[in-house]
């Protein structure tokens, strides 16, 4: 009897692939956007378990409250700036087309008003390197160059807790609570090592354990490992 592969068994309401609810303070982004600048006071840094870096809550003097990546060098009490006018300083929330090239920012939004998808991690940054009418050019963490929306918005700075990747696991068990904490498979084994039933590439105990098997056009999503519609099978005539 065959069994579901792991991309296949997400989502479908088992114990295994639920993250703690807990372990998350709240919805991280910004605030909605304003048509004037408003000012909110830092009142609490959190540290949350299920994300990367401290988090800032920021009140707002209209009243508004959100949760934002807290950036290096902030403290309870500072101040933080939102909307068409402010600063180019730490932790304000501008958009593209108010920041100067070279700035270093994070949290930025994919869509105009979606509160920032992109570089949310501690310790990552991205930079400002083009603009246009229309467009503007960052590069991300990764090094890549993506094209953004000039009324997007993002936050300047660079995300604390930059050096939590430096600090050694040592024990398996520390792993397996920090990626079971945010909804992380861990230990990941190859496609080889699994059972057959696991994966297409698990096979008995021999020395050839991931034969490859070519896989159709019309396989479902999670099927789709390994060798995809080869351009030739069959003999070689």
């Amino acid at each position: 009897m065959g069994k579901s592969l792991i991309q296949q068994a997400r989502g479908k309401g088992g114990p295994v692939y639920r993250s703690k609810s807990f372990a998350f303070a709240g919805e991280v982004k910004m605030r909605p956007p304003s048509q004037n600048k408003v000012e909110g006071t830092i009142t609490d840094i959190i540290k949350s378990a299920g994300h990367t870096a401290p988090l800032l809550e920021i009140k707002f003097d209209d009243k508004v409250t959100c949760l934002i990546q807290a950036p290096e060098f902030m403290k309870i009490g500072d101040k933080i700036q939102s909307g068409p006018g402010s600063n180019v300083s730490s932790g304000n929330m501008l958009r593209l087309r108010d920041i100067p090239e070279g700035t270093p920012i994070y949290n930025i939004e994919l869509q105009p008003g979606d509160g920032g998808k992109f570089c949310r991690t501690g310790g990552s940054t991205a930079r400002v390197l083009a603009k246009n009418d229309q467009n503007i050019t960052i590069q991300l963490p990764s090094k890549k160059e993506k094209v953004f929306n000039m009324n997007c918005r993002a936050c300047i700075g660079v995300i604390a807790g930059g050096g939590r990747k430096e600090k050694p696991m040592l024990k398996a068990g520390t792993m397996h609570f920090n990626r079971r904490m945010k909804n992380k498979r861990w230990p990941n084994p190859s496609g080889a090592a699994q059972n057959a039933v696991d994966h297409p590439f698990g096979n008995k105990r021999t020395s050839r354990k991931a034969r490859q098997r070519s896989v159709g056009h019309f396989a479902p999503p999670g099927r789709k490992v390994g060798k995809l519609w080869p351009r030739q099978t069959g003999r070689k005539k």
